[in-house]
């Protein structure tokens, strides 16, 4: 077929889609090394560039992400979708381990409870009981919602919030307040656009960064 590439290989597919990302985003690029990383690799996800103008970074983002990794850490996640984004054949190598609480019969018994959602509970069993270092909020404004309130009580204070719930119900509005805090570094997508695959592949893209070195 005309102008199709013969290019089968998974690692050869991925390798191709970054060539074309980088040629069509002109430097100077809004974001450099490690930054620029986590950009390239969310419009790999997604092929939208609109991520760029979207995308907000605390400026110890990076940093503290990639030392939680290679310390081996405990990431929760917001959904199951966003867990199984995350793959062990990258964890593994760092010693990490993700977990999502959604599917926990105890997170059920928690919310009927608590008169809340699942989402919340889940987030309060986290910090009772795990004290994530990481965490990957791709889907739930309650979650990033209440894991805020606990930053803001100092009953959690991660080393890296992943924070991107997706919709039309507080998703921009809680990012905005995730953006308005200093206490616990960041990364962030303005506004109704996120959801697990893109929260997952800025762990993907750290992790990456640390086991190349």
């Amino acid at each position: 077929m005309n102008g199709v590439e013969d290019i089968r290989a998974p690692g050869d597919i991925e390798r191709r889609s970054f060539e074309i990302i980088d040629s069509e985003v002109s430097e100077p690029r809004p974001f450099q090394g490690v930054e620029w990383q986590v950009a390239r690799r969310m419009i790999h996800t997604t092929a939208d560039f609109e991520i760029l103008s979207l995308l907000r970074f605390h400026p110890q983002a990076c940093e503290a992400g990639m030392a939680a990794l290679a310390s081996g850490c405990l990431l929760v996640t917001d959904t199951d979708m966003a867990r199984c984004g995350i793959p062990m054949r990258r964890m593994e190598p760092l010693g990490c381990t993700v977990r999502c609480l959604m599917a926990d019969a105890e997170t059920a018994a928690l919310a009927r409870e608590r008169g809340t959602t699942k989402a919340r509970a889940a987030v309060d069993l986290a910090v009772e009981r795990l004290a994530p270092a990481v965490w990957v909020i791709g889907n739930a404004p309650t979650a990033l919602l209440r894991l805020l309130e606990h930053t803001d009580s100092g009953r959690a204070r991660p080393a890296l919030v992943v924070g991107m719930p997706v919709g039309f119900v507080n998703a921009a509005e809680s990012k905005e307040l995730l953006l308005a805090q200093e206490r616990v570094p960041y990364v962030t997508l303005r506004g109704r656009k996120g959801g697990s695959a893109l929260a997952a592949s800025v762990i993907n893209a750290l992790a990456e960064a640390v086991l190349r070195g």
